[in-house]
C-alpha cells in the first residue's frame, strides 16, 4: 500500500484557544483542506464537480485528540479515501507533528450529493473516477 496523501500546515497563532492549543474547530478546517488538496491533486476541481451536478458531503466526523498542537507547530495532514459498497465512503486522516508525534485522528463518513435531486448518488466512486486525471491518488 502506498503512503497516504499529505499536505503540510503551520499552526497559526490566531487559530489557538485561550490555553494556546489549536482550537478544536480548526482540526476540521485542516481536514477539509487536505481533502480538497487531494481532489485537486487527482485532477478534480469544485467547478468540475458542480458542472457534473454533484458535490461531496460529510455526513459524520469523529476526532480523536492525541497530542496538543501549538502556534508554530508544523503539521502533516494525511488523507485516505476508503471505498466500500453503497452510497457512502470513509475518509481517514491524521495530523502528525514534524517530530512524528500523532496529534489527532479523524474519521469521516462521506457521500456524493446529486445537487438537483438532493439525494446521495448510488455509486460515489463514479463522479470521482470520471473526473479524476489520477484516480489512483483517491484509491480508485
Amino acid at each position: 500500500m502506498s503512503e497516504p496523501f499529505t499536505v503540510p500546515v503551520t499552526v497559526r497563532g490566531y487559530e489557538t484557544d485561550i490555553q494556546g492549543h489549536l482550537n478544536q474547530a480548526v482540526y476540521l478546517q485542516y481536514a477539509e483542506h487536505a481533502r480538497w488538496s487531494l481532489l485537486r491533486a487527482s485532477g478534480i476541481s469544485q467547478q468540475d464537480l458542480h458542472g457534473k451536478g454533484v458535490g461531496p458531503v460529510v455526513l459524520e466526523t469523529t476526532i480523536r485528540y492525541r497530542r496538543e498542537l501549538l502556534a508554530g507547530d508544523e503539521v502533516d495532514v494525511s488523507c485516505t479515501f476508503v471505498w466500500g459498497e453503497g452510497k457512502t465512503f470513509r475518509v481517514e486522516q491524521t495530523l502528525r507533528r514534524a517530530d512524528g508525534q500523532l496529534a489527532a485522528e479523524l474519521t469521516s463518513v462521506g457521500g456524493v450529493l446529486d445537487l438537483s435531486a438532493r439525494r446521495l448518488v448510488a455509486d460515489p466512486t463514479e463522479p470521482f473516477r470520471s473526473l479524476a486525471a489520477t484516480p489512483s491518488l483517491m484509491g480508485l
